[in-house]
């Protein structure tokens, strides 16, 4: 187990690869899914040997309340079908801590529970907010769960200039789920995994 990183210098350098991310030219982007509420590409990942993927969509409310809904907080346990329990492990600030979360299984249990440890860094971007996160080897290992893994992954959220009370949500994903898994059921679950995500936020924003 891996002491607690120095917060200040890997927030710093979690915001740059995921600027970086931001900048990647669409024509290096290959379409994973579409729904009325989002779309999915994605492209071979540098940090690992599967995708990182990309989610897009424009989400109906203002851009603090947004990312207040994804960031670790008490909202996201609510309403995001995926994560089963989420405790703060440390706090830095209030913008940046370590979380330990665990997810449901997925297709019909080919993939079993996992358990993450992240660290969360929400800041400013341009006139909105980005929410990001990376795995770290922190904490034993709880019984019945797989410990995945995040490379870096997060969310810009901005507004959209002409249409007040809207904004533009993005999303970058790269996870490796771990253990004996099919990389092409690891790929079906994500994408669906994405696009579902921005069903179930519009809805929770909506009540």
């Amino acid at each position: 187990m891996d002491p607690l990183p120095n917060a200040a210098p890997l927030a710093s350098k979690l915001r740059n690869t995921l600027v970086r991310y931001h900048s990647i030219a669409d024509g290096e982007w290959r379409g994973a899914k579409k729904t009325k509420d989002a779309t999915v590409w994605r492209k071979p990942s540098e940090e690992f040997s599967g995708y990182l993927y990309k989610a897009q969509g424009v989400v109906e409310d203002v851009t603090n309340r947004i990312v207040d809904h994804i960031r670790p907080g008490p909202y996201r346990l609510d309403w995001d079908s995926l994560m089963t329990s989420m405790d703060i492990m440390e706090t830095f600030d209030e913008n940046c801590c370590v979380m330990r979360y665990t997810t449901a299984g997925q297709l019909w249990n080919i993939i079993a529970p996992r358990e993450f440890v992240d660290f969360s860094y929400t800041t400013s971007y341009e006139d909105g907010l980005l929410t990001c996160g990376i795995s770290l080897d922190y904490g034993e290992v709880r019984p019945n769960f797989v410990r995945g893994f995040n490379h870096p992954c997060g969310w810009f959220c901005v507004p959209l200039k002409d249409t007040p009370g809207h904004s533009l949500l993005t999303g970058y994903i790269q996870t490796e789920l771990r253990g004996m898994l099919p990389q092409s059921a690891v790929d079906t679950a994500m994408s669906s995994t994405l696009a579902n995500f921005y069903s179930d936020l519009k809805k929770a924003l909506k009540t």
